[in-house]
């Protein structure tokens, strides 16, 4: 396993090697996960190009969050592994508030960013009163009080069967990450918004979504989409909130087109 310290915050992190010629594409968890969740895309993808997974702070392995943090924290985290790294331009592929995190990179460095993959997300995700709700629902009861309701926003009805020992897997998953980790990160989406910033983004960008995610629906990720730039956007079948989980293969096929774009120029902004 792989650490590293950025500033108090003890990252877990893995890279994954390839050809040097190809971008380097860096992926970041949705709330209430760990790196995990891309492993079925990761392995589809090993050989292609080089990639980075990593806990953002307050999940999986790595460090909890010391009270409040915000996507700055969060922006800063990636930035200080990335020069650890010494990874000067990358692709970014941002899942629910990774991709927040993603769109906050490219605002305050967009000199790292060569393009971005914005994955069941939005520049605005909830309002204050449902972020709020559940803040205090976490609380009062721990991550088991909210977990079938969050489930059923992650996953399609076919997925969710109880005869899937997958689905069990991940229902443990989040339960088992930290409730001060997933309240502080919880008050991070709360606190974004970036909409206004949105017609600023001057590299290639893919929006994609599940056809049945019930936290950024398919009409928010279109949405987002028709304010960036010449974005491309993509929806994917039979899943919900997060398809590296339930389509792998067809979430891998769509990143492979959109970064053999990269490859030949056929997605620069004019």
């Amino acid at each position: 396993m792989q650490f590293v310290q950025i500033g108090k915050v003890a990252l877990h992190y893995q890279t994954i090697s390839g050809p040097p010629d190809r971008p380097v594409l860096v992926f970041i968890n949705s709330l209430g996960t760990d790196f995990r969740i891309w492993r079925d895309v990761l392995v589809r993808l090993v050989g292609s190009c080089p990639l980075l997974v990593y806990d953002k702070r307050g999940h999986g392995l790595s460090d909890e969050d010391a009270g409040h943090a915000s996507i700055d924290d969060h922006v800063d985290d990636l930035f200080g592994l990335l020069t650890h790294l010494d990874i000067r331009s990358c692709v970014i592929c941002g899942l629910s508030v990774g991709g927040l995190i993603a769109q906050r990179l490219y605002q305050r460095h967009p000199d790292r960013v060569q393009a971005l993959i914005l994955c069941d997300t939005a520049a605005k995700i909830g309002s204050a009163e449902s972020w709020n709700m559940r803040i205090e629902a976490v609380r009062d009861g721990g991550l088991s009080s909210i977990v079938d309701g969050v489930m059923q926003r992650w996953f399609s009805p076919a997925f969710r069967a109880e005869d899937n020992p997958g689905y069990a897997g991940y229902r443990n998953m989040m339960q088992r990450q930290s409730a001060e980790g997933y309240i502080a990160t919880c008050a991070a989406i709360r606190d974004a918004d970036y909409t206004d910033a949105l017609a600023q983004i001057a590299v290639p960008t893919l929006c994609l979504v599940g056809d049945q995610d019930g936290a950024t629906p398919p009409d928010l990720v279109l949405d987002m989409a028709r304010r960036i730039p010449k974005a491309r956007y993509e929806v994917i079948k039979n899943a919900g909130h997060i398809p590296s989980v339930e389509q792998p293969e067809a979430m891998t096929h769509v990143i492979e087109a959109f970064l053999q774009t990269l490859v030949s120029g056929d997605a620069i902004h004019g």
